[in-house]
């Protein structure tokens, strides 16, 4: 028998697919480098899409491979995106049928029965919610031109921004400012700015400066401190503006926390982002995710195959983190 789903999630910065049996069988993996369409462009995210779909599960057989595919990717923030990708994904045949949505909705799947709120941040930050009536509230994640503020490169340059006027005397003194110097092994930030912008450290590195800045808030440090109480305040706003919209506030909706920089930050800011998420909806239930995104986005697979829940249970029981 031929698997049922494969199932994608694809961020801005990996890519995972799972392919998945009836019973809720692990078949295959594989793992890859972001292929977000909007970065990418669609032909060259299908591309590599199908590359990690041929080395997850080498024997497939003929087209179509597996009964239903299920990909959920970031860059999938209007209709018109979803219908290009679905297109081309149909046309390479991989699967009788075929789902395509945004990514933040398989996260919400993956730690939920697929009602509720969902909120993300790794590389960019955003939000999604289902209501018990089927309505969606979404937001686009295009950075500051949809409002966006978040996500770890975000951080990571407010943790560059207060370290480098720290140093020349614009900004309050902070311990960012030998944090931030240490981490690139440079002497002062003035180093650092002049590496950056000669292309001499990688840009792409700023985004290791997230978790640095939460052990720096973590010390007390008062300029880091307000950093992460904006970042709290920011991912409940998400949170509250879903609640709202889809009249969940009285009601006990689960609220799932999920991408590199959540599932990294510790058990003390999350409890700040709940304590802010039960003031909006006092019966909700927080949680961080403990299984990756990609499982949800096989849960929903499983959803449209109509599988058991004995199915679905096998595979987060399977897919746990430890």
């Amino acid at each position: 028998m031929k698997p049922a789903v494969i199932a994608i999630d694809g961020g801005n910065s990996k890519t995972e697919v799972l392919v998945v049996s009836h019973e809720g069988v692990v078949l295959g993996k594989s793992r890859g480098p972001g292929a977000s369409p909007q970065n990418v462009g669609v032909a060259a995210c299908v591309a590599a899409l199908e590359a990690l779909v041929l080395e997850a599960f080498p024997d497939y057989g003929e087209k179509p491979f597996a009964v239903h595919t299920s990909a959920y990717l970031a860059g999938l923030d209007f209709p018109r995106e979803e219908e290009a990708l679905h297109a081309a994904l149909a046309a390479r045949g991989w699967s009788d049928t075929l789902t395509v949505g945004n990514d933040t909705l398989a996260l919400l799947r993956a730690g939920s029965a697929g009602v509720g709120v969902a909120v993300v941040c790794g590389a960019g930050i955003n939000g999604a919610g289902v209501g018990p009536d089927g309505r969606v509230h979404r937001f686009p994640a295009l950075g500051k031109i949809s409002g966006d503020w978040g996500g770890g490169y975000r951080l990571g340059e407010e943790a560059l921004w207060w370290a480098v006027r720290a140093e020349d005397g614009r900004g309050p003194r902070t311990a960012l400012q030998a944090a931030v110097a240490g981490f690139f092994d440079r002497p002062t930030l003035l180093d650092v700015v002049q590496g950056l912008h000669f292309e001499e450290i990688p840009a792409a590195s700023i985004h290791g400066l997230c978790p640095l800045l939460f052990e720096v808030a973590a010390t007390g440090d008062e300029v880091a401190a307000d950093i992460v109480t904006r970042f709290v305040e920011e991912v409940s706003v998400f949170a509250a503006v879903i609640l709202r919209n889809l009249d969940l506030t009285e009601e006990a909706p689960e609220i799932v926390l999920g991408g590199g920089v959540l599932t990294g930050i510790g058990a003390a800011v999350i409890a700040e982002i709940e304590k802010r998420c039960l003031k909006v909806a006092p019966r909700a239930v927080v949680r961080v995710v403990d299984v990756n995104p990609v499982v949800g986005a096989a849960l929903f697979g499983l959803d449209t195959l109509d599988a058991p829940a004995s199915a679905k249970a096998a595979l987060k029981a399977a897919t746990q983190r430890a």
